[in-house]
């Protein structure tokens, strides 16, 4: 990546690395919180691997003990193996507490039949405004049960990223449109394993199988570097080298390559019929 001349600053969400990689620090005791399950989370190994369970009567999560306003967050996640039909294996940021005016920017990895890869679902909150989704079938997560996933977050845009590889890229449209952008609330990281049968697998069409559960996911190697500050300008002064990058032509063309052959929705083509009267209108100043 090349540095942004206009000294921008940044906030990588998540990094989700499935497959054998650079070890990342931190420790899931001193990191994060149980949020729910009732003991269907559980800390294993010094710390150093988190798994999340879900069956009929309950999903499991947690969330990181900071908030930040810009950072970068990596971790690594093994997916429910097998038929995952109905679940959702979630590594997201989001404004405590959620309600009409929160942020959140989300990475949901859509169980699957078996024998289907899985679907990538991201999305952008601002204001407590989403349904900018964009869905992703990706081949190697199929093959592996693996998958490493980046997002970048600038004042400008956030990115998301696979395998390394940038996904999505979400500009702040925010100047020509006046649709808000998600660049003042201080948000947590949050993961969770939860039932989703309603809409996760073929639009619903597959429903949960009871009998394969407990459902188990795992996280392990979280590491978060990030602003905890919620001044704004003290964090664009805060010099560290993710606050200032900027996707190099190799990355702008694999990102174009992947939503060419992976994208299977975007909000902004939208064929769902779920905006009557047209897309958002930074869908049409992206342009």
């Amino acid at each position: 990546m090349a540095s942004n001349p206009k000294r921008t600053f940044v906030l990588i969400l998540c990094s989700v690395l499935l497959v054998a990689g650079v070890a990342r620090g931190g420790n899931f005791y001193q990191d994060v919180d149980i949020t729910f399950g009732d003991g269907r989370a559980r800390i294993l190994d010094g710390g150093n691997l988190l798994t999340l369970s879900m069956d009929k009567a309950s999903g499991s999560g947690f969330h990181s003990k900071d908030q930040y306003l810009f950072g970068r967050f990596d971790v690594k996640i093994k997916l429910v193996p097998g038929n995952s039909a109905g679940t959702v294996t979630a590594f997201y940021l989001t404004s405590p507490p959620q309600g009409a005016h929160h942020d959140e920017v989300d990475f949901e990895f859509l169980g699957n039949a078996s024998g289907q890869p899985y679907t990538v679902q991201t999305n952008v909150f601002s204001q407590g405004q989403g349904n900018r989704e964009q869905q992703f079938r990706m081949c190697c997560v199929h093959r592996l049960l693996n998958v490493e996933s980046d997002t970048a977050y600038y004042p400008y845009a956030s990115r998301f990223y696979v395998d390394g590889t940038p996904i999505r890229e979400h500009r702040n449209q925010a100047a020509r449109t006046g649709v808000p952008f998600p660049t003042r609330q201080p948000m947590r990281m949050y993961a969770s394993l939860w039932d989703a049968e309603a809409w996760a697998t073929e639009n619903g069409r597959i429903k949960t199988d009871w009998s394969r559960a407990p459902f188990v996911a795992s996280y392990k190697e979280f590491a978060a570097s990030g602003c905890t500050s919620q001044d704004v300008a003290a964090c664009a002064r805060s010099n560290v080298t993710w606050m200032h990058q900027e996707l190099d032509t190799t990355a702008k063309a694999r990102l174009h390559w992947v939503q060419k052959n992976h994208m299977i929705y975007n909000y902004c083509a939208d064929t769902w019929n779920r905006f009557p009267h047209g897309p958002p209108p930074e869908c049409a100043a992206a342009k």
